[in-house]
């Protein structure tokens, strides 16, 4: 059985959301033109801004964006957006514009929405619990 730690999720996360980033485009199905594509020159192509070079993902890092978004189910909807905010890299200030709150109480809170999820992951509760049920039970 794996043990989950905070860095592992932590990295999980950022690592879905660099996977959702190399997925195809989504686009509108029924609006396709009959016309070829222009062949341009090699030095043509640089002028033209609406060309983004992705590297696909690979077929197991779209399973693992799969299963860590599956995650996400264990937290609240708030907690959702501060989790994926911080692995897609938003600075904080924006993270805090947007939660109303300060950066310590945004860190706070999105150390505490990974916690849960470790939690979850590894089926054990805290120590801190272990310790009060151990300490209270003397």
């Amino acid at each position: 059985m794996t043990v989950w730690t905070f860095d592992e999720v932590e990295h999980r996360f950022h690592e879905a959301a660099a996977t959702s980033y190399r997925l195809p485009a989504a686009r509108v199905a029924g609006y396709v033109s009959l016309w070829p594509e222009i062949a341009r020159q090699s030095w043509e192509g640089y002028a033209d801004e609406r060309i983004v070079l992705r590297f696909p993902a690979t077929p197991t890092a779209v399973d693992r964006l799969a299963e860590t978004t599956q995650w996400l189910q264990w937290l609240s909807v708030e907690q959702r957006k501060l989790v994926w905010a911080r692995a897609r890299y938003v600075p904080w200030r924006e993270i805090c514009r947007a939660q109303h709150c300060s950066k310590p109480t945004a860190w706070r809170r999105w150390r505490h929405a990974l916690t849960l999820i470790v939690v979850q992951l590894n089926g054990q509760p805290p120590r801190i619990v272990e310790a009060i049920t151990q300490h209270g039970a003397t």
